[in-house]
């Protein structure tokens, strides 16, 4: 059984490894205001960022899907690891060297699975970057040199080659103290009649990395005639690579996606870098998919899609080409990004393009692109007979709805006149009606909203403390969230942030108010951890972790991180004029709140009621009254 890393190493990672610099790896932060940055959410899908980051606290919380957390509660989540998998990945980022309670040093046997897979991945690109220089690559060296690559390019995109024998590979894995069955798991062995072999033999081999920069897959493309196999092999569905969630390029364009807000969508390994060495440094490619949804959520993350993004698509102008220009078109809406095509002259990939005409002809390509769903209208129109009435009809229904997508509503008016230019249609006034009857409709139902939201998989639940490595915590049932930021409890809800964000503001005073002073239940349980962690006065740089750890629940914790993350409602950075407001607001509602009660209970007794009784009743709502008068003249003095 694996031993438990020591805490004394969690929290050296967890304090090696900023929060923004680990999460900028899978999209693009801008800034927030108040220290804090913005993104768009990588655990649900949204145009307008509601995802926050606080680097000084080492949280992330998303406002639109309510997760949140330190950054290893981010890579367990987004990377399904579990809590020890994301310490020791971060770890060896870091270069930090784990040690176990059950001894010794990072031991391979007790990393997590992922991470083992990882490291052979990592392992085995090396090999066959080495075999690569080797006698027997001289026919791949040969490939690469055909299509303009030379030495150094081959290096850049870490091109190996895979020997032509039955387990070179393995061989070579297991001194390095793999199992076969790791191996076989990882997808770089395959199950022959006699054990385990290489998958990949005499071919040229391309490293796909995640947007991190991890090896977890390969893909491979034959060499030789003999080679019975596909064209081009890549590694089949593991637990690292999934390849709907790949696209190859990712890791070396995702910066200039950013910093540009431009993507260029290739369709093979050779493509992406023959784009890079032209200087489109923005080319990805799909790894023997089509480009669908969830790698549309890859690069929204990167675009912050918006509508000054763009998203250049790359085909053939074979059959095939335009088929996948027009799968792309279909999910053109799930882009705020403007959406292109570019095809080139006799119907060259983007390679062929460079080896023919230079690197200008490849950046001309791209700059000279084409809206995608004008592309879209011709392949409709071009699919009837415009010379009979009846095909002009068929032709309208099918492109009219493709002019009402268009999202630019200014040159949707145009697009519609045009259309029934295409069409031959005199009435040009009935399409663009037709035009904005369909988009109404597209709009109304997009005002209906998207179904409700369904809970992610149970068992992703794990905390990132100390204290729970290896354990599971089941998620709580999320019903009609309470109204925690209603005027009743904003005050409450204010000094609780100004508690766990600046404590020496509130400190001492805050640990004197009890937890029957925070009206919401929610609120009371924060209260309630803050002082289990100590309180406000001892709040030091390991203050958040223990009142999040001490947090009975992963409701309580997930509020907690929410008003750690979550701006304060001034204008200014908050001070101590502004704290003891909150201060004297949350203790003079609670005043209030007992003098009703006080009255309430005066009522009660009547005019039959005992004098001693009536009389302390009375004494305590006439010290309540002054008391509350004198927190209303004398502010944080009267407390």
């Amino acid at each position: 059984m694996a031993g438990r890393i020591k805490d004394e190493d969690v929290k050296a990672v967890r304090d090696a490894v900023p929060i923004d610099a680990v999460i900028s790896e899978y999209l693009q932060l801008k800034n927030a205001g108040g220290g804090n940055l913005k993104g768009l959410c990588p655990f649900h899908d949204e145009k307008s960022p509601s995802f926050q980051v606080s680097p000084s606290k080492g949280l992330f919380y998303c406002f639109g899907c309510q997760e949140g957390g330190d950054t290893l509660d981010f890579v367990m989540k987004l990377d399904h690891l579990s809590f020890s998998e994301a310490v020791e990945r971060l770890a060896a980022k870091t270069g930090i060297v784990l040690r176990y309670d059950e001894g010794g040093y990072n031991p391979g046997r007790q990393q997590g699975e992922k991470i083992r897979l990882i490291e052979a991945h990592k392992i085995a690109a090396q090999f066959f970057v080495e075999q690569l220089g080797s006698a027997e690559a001289e026919i791949g060296r040969k490939f690469l040199t055909e299509r303009g690559f030379d030495q150094a390019a081959a290096e850049h995109f870490g091109v190996g080659y895979a020997p032509a024998g039955w387990d070179h590979l393995i061989r070579f894995l297991r001194g390095k103290g793999f199992t076969d069955k790791e191996l076989l798991t990882s997808g770089l062995a395959s199950e022959g009649r006699r054990g385990a072999i290489d998958r990949f033999r005499g071919r040229l081999i391309w490293p796909i990395r995640d947007i991190t920069g991890d090896v977890i897959g390969f893909g491979a493309r034959k060499l030789r005639e003999d080679d019975n196999g596909p064209k081009y092999l890549n590694t089949p569905e593991t637990p690292l690579y999934k390849k709907s969630h790949v696209l190859y390029g990712i890791d070396l364009a995702k910066k200039e996606i950013a910093k540009t807000g431009k993507a260029v969508v290739v369709e093979g390994y050779t493509d992406v870098m023959a784009c890079h060495l032209a200087g489109v440094t923005t080319a990805i490619a799909t790894c023997g998919t089509a480009f669908a949804e969830d790698h549309i959520k890859i690069l929204r993350r990167l675009l912050m899609d918006n509508s000054s993004s763009h998203v250049v698509f790359t085909f053939d102008g074979d059959a095939a080409g335009q088929r996948a220009a027009l799968r792309a078109f279909e999910d053109d809406q799930k882009f705020a990004a403007r959406t292109s095509i570019a095809i080139s002259p006799g119907g060259m990939d983007p390679c062929e393009l460079r080896l023919a005409d230079g690197d200008a002809a490849v950046r001309n390509l791209v700059e000279h692109s084409s809206p995608l769903f004008e592309f879209a209208i011709h392949s409709a129109v071009a699919r009837h007979n415009t010379d009979t009435a009846e095909g002009r009809a068929a032709a309208l229904e099918e492109a009219a709805p493709i002019v009402a997508g268009i999202k630019d509503s200014s040159i949707q008016h145009e697009y519609a006149v045009s259309l029934a230019s295409k069409l031959g249609i005199l009435d040009e006034q009935f399409v663009v009606r037709r035009v904005s009857q369909l988009a109404r409709w597209a709009r109304d139902r997009g005002q209906r909203g998207p179904e409700p939201r369904r809970d992610r998989q149970q068992g992703q639940g794990q905390s990132s403390s100390g204290s729970g490595q290896g354990v599971t915590r089941p998620q709580p049932p999320r019903g009609p969230r309470l109204d925690l930021r209603s005027p009743s409890h904003r005050v409450e809800r204010e000094l609780l942030k100004l508690a766990l964000q600046h404590p020496h503001l509130v400190s001492p005073a805050f640990d004197a108010y009890g937890e029957d002073e925070f009206t919401a239940p929610p609120y009371a349980a924060v209260r309630h951890a803050i002082s289990e962690a100590g309180g406000t006065e001892h709040a030091d740089d390991g203050y958040l972790a223990r009142v999040r750890d001490v947090a009975p629940d992963d409701t309580v914790r997930i509020l907690v991180t929410e008003l750690a993350v979550e701006a304060t409602h001034t204008r200014r950075a908050p001070d101590e004029v502004y704290a003891g407001m909150q201060l004297v607001a949350v203790r003079l509602q609670a005043v209030e709140r007992r003098i009703s009660e006080v009255r309430a209970n005066l009522t009660r007794l009547g005019p039959r009621a005992g004098a001693d009784d009536l009389s302390a009743v009375q004494s305590e709502l006439w010290a309540l009254q002054q008391y509350g008068q004198r927190l209303r003249e004398q502010g944080t003095a009267a407390l």
